[in-house]
């Protein structure tokens, strides 16, 4: 990757910075799935985190105040059915259609992307 890769504020790109969670994931043996592919560059992304027989948890990536990484509970914050937070996740995608979609299933709900649950 070369400078020119790099964000102006020096972040990295949302395709660069997700692989790497993602061998986060594979690391510590929770299986994730790119479910959609944003904007190379900038998107932001959406985690859908699959507790299995328990629901699913959406989290959308934000920034808190002081512009650190943060995630913004979808859906009430609440475990809900895979076809509910689906159809969050469709409609999201329908109003910003550069966001990225990673699914992680986890029966704890963890997830190794860094940031505050606000």
């Amino acid at each position: 990757m070369s400078p020119s890769d790099w964000q102006a504020d020096g972040r990295l790109p949302s395709e660069v910075w997700i692989k790497a969670h993602l061998r986060r994931c594979f690391a510590e043996g929770m299986p994730a799935t790119v479910v959609r592919r944003g904007e190379k560059n900038s998107g932001t992304l959406i985690l859908k985190i699959n507790q299995l027989e328990a629901g699913c948890r959406v989290l959308n990536q934000t920034r808190d105040l002081d512009g650190v990484l943060a995630w913004m509970p979808a859906l009430g914050g609440e475990l809900v059915e895979e076809s509910d937070a689906d159809a969050y996740i469709e409609r999201a995608v329908a109003r910003d259609p550069d966001v990225w979609v990673v699914e992680i299933e986890d029966r704890e709900g963890r997830h190794p992307f860094e940031g505050k649950v606000l």
